[in-house]
């Protein structure tokens, strides 16, 4: 076994593989960029050694500068993570050539799948099921806008070189082909340096099955059961669980069958995912990923296996611990919790985690994560923050758990994906299995609802969090009592609360220990107290407890029927100021310009896409929030922007 491994990669991967290195007595390494010189995989590693500045491509993905680091530590094998140089077959030829182990498949097997067009190509050959497409070298055009009507419409454009859903665009109509192409060029080269495509038939509800396969360099090749990762956005998962339900055994048996004869076709070794698109009894092999995958612990839960040791262990030259997959144990589901705002397509979320509480990890819950409390989101990486994977004797159990789990998180200072998540694994349709890539789209009301009207006790704990002080009880003393009281009449506070759009206009006359306050149109008496964390809520005589997180001029109440989040106003501010700056459309967070696609006095319309900005591995639109005319456009395609920078002033129409 290595004596000193090197991780070559950042966030909740990194330290994953470092828990399961410790484990076994091996000392490890981590690189890092400027950004993450106070990150927690460098802070859990026995050595860390910087690589560069903040962006990846100066930084994580510099061969050099982390083979310089491996050299330097003594490190005998280096482990890529998932992501980053994880599939790149250069990397682990570098690795060879200085006589470092690479913790994965051999270069031969990585460029074999790695290019989609060829992967299929291989795959057929060994008789694996493929989806009718084209996987041809030419990329003209009008040869691609001729195989698309060969295949029949709707098509699927996917990138070749890709994975994670960029560089993929579903057509469902002949005169959309060449702009969804160009797009998904575009998209394909920023992403992967490489603009070639493929094309397959787009099925109508198809599921995403995966089956988890291990090889040695001895020959043994095994299955280690499917996983269905169907529920996504922007064709990115965001909820994977093992192992995949509702599969009839012959179906399960061939998936199984067909992923180990991929494997074997083009001799892998280590850990490796085949994934098929499955739709009824029919399954297609889709693509296969050369490297450790993000929900590889929904496996580990059912299996009892830790699938980095095993990684390391045939990368040390050892055999597989097992010729044949144990049984599985019961049913794990797994959630990412993103740094996102679902109400804003999925925009990735930057800045500090004033709060980040999440469940104690148990026997039947895992907890993955690279942040702490007080870390901030970067525009750099992924805007992935943690992931929560639930065990269970059975999916409901598993459901159950993992819904309680997301119910003790705390999450303030960012925008995140929980609220989704919560109705996600709450939904009828999760609950019985009524799965497909389809999920979130499907059900997009159910799992974003629009802005429901405030609820009377949460506008209530927004108010008291707004009025009482930060100390945890009342105070003692009755000099320090904000009771209200007035030698003539009694003491009033006039509060307004921002939600969304609109704004709440509390008046709270003191009354006793407490305050009298119109709430829904009815008087009623409002009292409380911090307590743990918490507040202890007093409303018209029923007691609440309710979390309430604070950042700066942001409360958020969490309720068991849902959150609401309040700006804390200035009442006696001059009107206007809510509204002012509304023509002025700037960065949400730093990214380069894609494209910017009106012009200096062009009318536009309310929703209409003015430019597109690449950041954090997304395409975002920068849309009108009304109609109007351009009057300025301040960036260019190209261009390098910061947050907050100026890309369209729009004004009023004439």
């Amino acid at each position: 076994m290595f004596r000193t491994l090197l991780i070559a990669n950042r966030g909740e991967i990194a330290c994953r593989i470092i828990r399961t290195a410790r484990r076994l007595g091996i000392r490890t390494v981590a690189v890092f960029s400027e950004a993450d010189a106070r990150s927690q995989h460098v802070a859990l590693a026995d050595a860390a050694f910087p690589i560069g500045p903040a962006r990846a491509s100066d930084s994580y993905l510099r061969t050099d500068r982390i083979l310089a680091a491996a050299q330097a530590s003594g490190a005998e094998a280096v482990h890529p993570g998932y992501g980053f140089l994880s599939e790149n077959a250069g990397f682990a030829e570098a690795c060879a050539a200085a006589g470092i182990a690479f913790v994965g498949p051999p270069p031969a097997a990585i460029r074999a799948m790695g290019s989609k067009a060829e992967s299929k190509r291989l795959m057929e050959q060994a008789g694996v099921p493929i989806v009718p497409g084209y996987h041809g070298d030419a990329q003209d055009e009008a040869v691609l806008a001729d195989q698309a009507g060969r295949i029949g419409f709707p098509v699927l454009i996917k990138a070749s070189a890709g994975g994670g859903g960029k560089g993929m665009r579903p057509v469902l109509r002949p005169e959309e082909f060449a702009a969804q192409l160009a797009g998904a060029r575009r998209e394909a080269k920023a992403a992967f340096g490489d603009d070639r495509v493929l094309l397959e038939r787009y099925l109508q509800k198809p599921r995403h099955v995966e089956v988890q396969v291990f090889a040695d360099s001895q020959g043994n090749t095994i299955h280690l059961h499917t996983r269905d990762c169907s529920v996504q956005r922007r064709h990115q998962k965001v909820l994977e669980e093992a192992p995949a339900p509702d599969l009839s055994p012959a179906l399960r048996a061939r998936l199984h069958a067909a992923a180990v004869a991929a494997a074997r076709a083009v001799g892998y070794v280590s850990a490796g995912t085949v994934e098929f698109i499955v739709e009824g009894d029919d399954a297609f092999f889709m693509e296969m990923n050369t490297r450790l995958q993000v929900e590889h612990p929904v496996t580990e839960m059912v299996t009892g296996l830790d699938l980095v040791e095993w990684q390391l262990r045939v990368a040390a030259g050892e055999p597989l611990p097992l010729r044949e997959a144990p049984a599985p144990h019961g049913h794990s589901v797994e959630v990412r919790l993103y740094a996102e705002d679902p109400a804003q397509e999925f925009r990735p979320s930057t800045g500090p985690l004033r709060r980040f509480a999440l469940p104690a990890p148990a026997p039947d819950l895992r907890i993955e994560s690279g942040v702490v409390e007080g870390d901030a989101i970067t525009p750099f990486y992924d805007p992935m923050i943690a992931k929560l994977v639930a065990w269970g004797p059975d999916r409901g159990g598993a459901l159950a758990r993992l819904g309680a789990a997301l119910a003790e998180c705390r999450i303030a200072g960012i925008t995140s994906n929980l609220g989704f998540l919560q109705r996600l694994v709450a939904h009828p349709a999760m609950r019985a299995a009524e799965l497909d890539t389809g999920f979130a789209g499907r059900f997009a009301t159910d799992l974003q609802p629009p802005p429901r009207p405030a609820a009377p006790l949460a506008l209530a704990a927004a108010a008291l969090e707004a009025l009482l002080p930060a100390g945890a009880a009342p105070p003692a003393d009755p000099w320090d009592r904000c009771d209200g009281w007035r030698l003539q009449g009694k003491g009033s506070r006039l509060l307004h609360l921002g939600e969304g759009e609109a704004v709440h206009r509390l008046r709270l006359e003191h009354a006793g220990a407490g305050w009298r306050v119109a709430l829904d149109g009815t008087e009623t008496d409002l009292a409380g107290h911090r307590l743990d964390g918490a507040l202890q809520v007093s409303l018209g005589g029923a007691v609440h407890r309710i979390p309430v997180l604070r950042d700066g001029a942001s409360v958020q109440v969490l309720l068991p029927e849902g959150a609401w989040t309040f700006r804390l106003l200035d009442p006696y501010a001059p009107p206007g100021g809510e509204a002012a700056g509304q023509g002025r459309l700037s960065a949400p967070i730093p990214g380069r310009v894609v494209q910017v696609l009106v012009t200096p006095g062009e009318a536009v319309t309310r929703g209409q896409v003015l430019a597109v900005l690449e950041a954090m591995k997304t395409e975002l639109r920068i849309t009108a929030p009304a109609d109007g005319v351009v009057a300025h456009i301040g960036c260019a395609a190209g261009d390098t922007v910061e947050e907050g920078t100026e890309l369209v002033t729009l004004a009023a129409p004439g």
